[in-house]
């Protein structure tokens, strides 16, 4: 059988970063203006897809995650690679609410393959040191070909919208034959038969790290937020792209279509978002967990008001800078409350633990995305937006009691 050399791991790896971030960019670039336009679905229908897509990938993490544990990460990684492809083909190809609906659940469920089995793959065939210094490669790999698909997705799209999103299909598709050939997987070691109960030990580490959070109440207090992050974020999402075709004039330059300036509205943020990303980085003490609270608390009070100076904006320099906003802030969100939950974790069940932040989150995505979406199909795109962003209130005094709880437990030790 034909069969190319097998890469070294470490380069693959890098590739199929930056080649995943180039097609993810294909396609999300377009995608909401797709879904709105030319697929034409209400504001409540935008969100059930992301709802359900958001129920497939949790159902399906456990026993996605089972066949790479047990049985090989290069194959939960390639069979993942065919399955988002067959999602994207059938988005792009059958412009329908079903046919939107059929492909989240495919995309989803391959999204779930190849999530954590490809850095377990990295890290089984290169090691941890090695693999620590690709993951920041890979980060900074991906920036740049998502800019890069930015662009193409832009340049497509201006002669037919579909065209990148089913291009991206097929690249995902090719991508998995490529790997069959040329992926390595000398280091995975596979569950012998008789230990391959992974379920029972799924369920005791998931106890332990209950447990735990149960004893610690600064940890509740952290998944709450959580929970009321992903209750606003599901909404914001699927509608803020509806709002500006709706709601916002855009720029009269050159004839210009709408999907260059949300081209250059991606590319503008993204550029944004890393030199704040860098201010941000040197200005909070991430080895305080006082201080960590403290930049949350401004991050999500200014978030808010950011979401609601969008959702009320009248001209597209305000909308943009409204997005620039939120752009900003949504991404110091995630590696600060990381550092922060791992100030309160042992080692053996911080996996769990963020786990279980992570589950919250897609549980407050379930939860009120489609409120969200109700409001936007009965009342108005503002006034959704303005409601999603009022959702995150309740995460200002869930902070202040972790301070207050922080504060009390630095006096007791005094």
């Amino acid at each position: 059988m034909f069969s190319l050399k097998k890469w070294d791991a470490y380069r693959l790896y890098l590739m199929m970063s930056g080649a995943t971030s180039f097609f993810f960019a294909l396609i999300f670039t377009v995608n909401m203006i797709y879904q709105a336009t030319t697929v034409g679905l209400n504001p409540l229908q935008l969100v059930l897809v992301g709802t359900l897509l958001e129920i497939v990938c949790f159902t399906f993490e456990i026993p996605t995650g089972v066949v790479a544990d047990v049985y090989s990460r290069r194959l939960s990684v390639i069979i993942g690679f065919f399955l988002i492809s067959i999602g994207f083909m059938i988005e792009g190809l059958f412009p329908v609410f079903s046919a939107v609906l059929l492909a989240q659940v495919a995309w989803g469920i391959g999204a779930t393959f190849h999530s954590g089995a490809m850095d377990a793959w990295l890290v089984d065939e290169v090691g941890d040191s090695r693999a620590a210094q690709a993951f920041l490669r890979a980060s900074q790999v991906g920036q740049l070909c998502g800019i890069v698909g930015v662009i193409a997705s832009v340049g497509l799209a201006t002669w037919n919208i579909q065209l990148p999103i089913v291009l991206a299909g097929v690249l995902f598709f090719a991508m998995g034959i490529w790997l069959i050939l040329v992926m390595p997987e000398n280091g995975f070691q596979p569950v012998p038969r008789t230990d391959r109960n992974s379920w029972r030990s799924l369920f005791k580490t998931f106890g332990e790290g209950v447990t735990l959070v149960r004893g610690r109440y600064i940890l509740l207090l952290i998944l709450a937020i959580s929970a009321v992050s992903g209750m606003f974020s599901e909404g914001f999402d699927r509608l803020w792209t509806a709002h500006i075709l709706e709601n916002i004039t855009l720029p009269n330059i050159g004839n210009f279509e709408p999907v260059i300036w949300f081209g250059f509205i991606n590319i503008s943020g993204a550029l944004v978002a890393l030199i704040s990303m860098e201010v941000i980085r040197r200005r909070v003490n991430t080895e305080k967990s006082a201080a960590v609270s403290q930049a949350l608390t401004l991050i999500y009070a200014l978030l808010i008001v950011a979401l609601v100076s969008f959702a009320i904006a009248q001209s597209f320099p305000q909308a943009v800078v409204a997005l620039w906003a939120i752009g900003v802030l949504r991404n110091a969100i995630h590696p600060l409350e990381n550092a922060w939950t791992n100030m309160f974790v042992e080692s053996q069940v911080r996996a769990t633990v963020l786990s279980m932040r992570a589950q919250l989150n897609a549980f407050g995505q379930i939860g009120g995305g489609p409120v969200v979406g109700y409001i936007g199909t009965i009342a108005s795109l503002r006034v959704a937006l303005s409601f999603s962003a009022l959702l995150l209130i309740p995460a200002l005094p869930l902070f202040a009691r972790s301070r207050a709880k922080q504060s009390f437990e630095v006096m007791a030790t005094e």
